[in-house]
């Protein structure tokens, strides 16, 4: 380090003292040395929280450290996201720095401001927030979708990333891969699942879109607002409606049958059911979601293969040590269940 002090060992992927020179001499303010930790929660890109010498904090996000799809984890593509983003209507960390050079820490990487606030990863978190707060969440977090759906990729410079397929197909061709490049041994059903959303695909629409647009990707304030969208690495161009359905899709409600995932932040009382959330969007983008079944079904078998994928790294070492194998290990069964929502939903829409 510069001022002679040596680097705290890093967790894996991080070569701590390459690492901490490269943000010494790169991000503006930061003191060396600096300590890393690996931040639970992430369960494709691996995030870490860097806290400099004056005790600073920052965020750094790398790719797994293997099994990873040739166009997954593009860390360069999350990167040019969140600088679209900022200074927007869509709140996001402040990117400061990005490294495309592997010899750093063996794969690129980015750092960004920390933002502090209440992630709603269960449902003790939920339950920090007011019944207030709750409610001002379910509107913050339906006004930041909008605001983000309003954005034009052309004006936001993100104008060569928007495909000339479709969204749906794209995503089909890509996700079936996954699922069968992770060996789950529902393949059978998921491929199934495959030819009844490929064979329903609705018209389309093009802009930008999260890709994993969820509450626990979201840091909220005491009073509910949104203070950062999180998890750009999904984030493409296509139909907004994929958000919406995928939102909704994770969205559960305090009545919900008992499944293989366990009673999230929702369920705890005073968020607004899903219903609520769909009108919500409805009204205040003007956009017309009759087409909403179609994409939450997808984004049930989406996420049905996108959690073999995750299984499968993590059982074979590629996702360091963030205390979530045992847990990856116990629901497997999870995507047996999204598969089986996704079949159904779509046979009760040829009702």
């Amino acid at each position: 380090m510069r001022d002679g002090r040596a680097a705290v060992p890093g967790p894996p992927g991080i070569d701590a003292e390459r690492v901490g020179e490269w943000l010494a001499s790169r991000v503006e303010g930061l003191t060396g040395p600096v300590a890393f930790g690996l931040v639970s929660g992430g369960r494709s890109n691996l995030t870490y929280r860097v806290t400099d010498a004056a005790g600073a904090g920052y965020a750094l996000r790398r790719p797994p450290m293997g099994g990873v799809l040739e166009t997954a984890h593009d860390m360069g593509r999350e990167w040019r996201f969140i600088s679209a983003m900022a200074g927007t209507d869509v709140p996001v960390a402040r990117p400061l720095a990005f490294c495309d050079d592997t010899a750093v820490t063996g794969a690129p990487f980015y750092v960004m401001g920390f933002v502090d606030g209440i992630v709603l990863a269960d449902r003790d978190a939920a339950g920090r927030l007011s019944p207030e707060a709750k409610e001002n969440a379910c509107e913050s977090l339906v006004r930041v979708l909008v605001a983000l759906h309003a954005i034009d990729p052309h004006q936001a410079g993100l104008g060569d990333m928007v495909r000339r397929t479709g969204f749906a197909e794209r995503q089909l061709r890509r996700w079936r891969h996954q699922a069968h490049e992770s060996g789950a041994a529902y393949l059978p059903l998921l491929d199934e699942v495959h030819d009844l959303l490929a064979a329903r695909i609705p018209p389309q629409g093009t802009g930008i879109v999260h890709g994993d647009y969820r509450a626990g990707n979201l840091t909220f304030g005491p009073d509910g607002t949104v203070l950062a969208v999180f998890d750009w690495e999904l984030a493409t161009s296509g139909d907004a409606l994929a958000d919406l359905g995928y939102l909704l899709s994770t969205w559960q409600e305090p009545d919900d049958p008992v499944g293989a995932a366990p009673r999230g932040p929702t369920t705890v009382p005073g968020f607004a059911s899903r219903a609520a959330l769909a009108e919500r969007y409805a009204r205040l983008s003007g956009r017309d979601v009759s087409d909403l079944p179609y994409w939450v079904a997808f984004a049930h078998w989406r996420s049905a293969c996108i959690g073999a994928g995750v299984q499968a790294r993590y059982l074979a070492g590629h996702m360091a040590d963030d205390g979530y194998l045992a847990e990856a290990r116990d629901r497997a069964s999870l995507g047996v269940e999204l598969a089986e929502k996704a079949r159904a939903g779509l046979r009760a829409q040829d009702i």
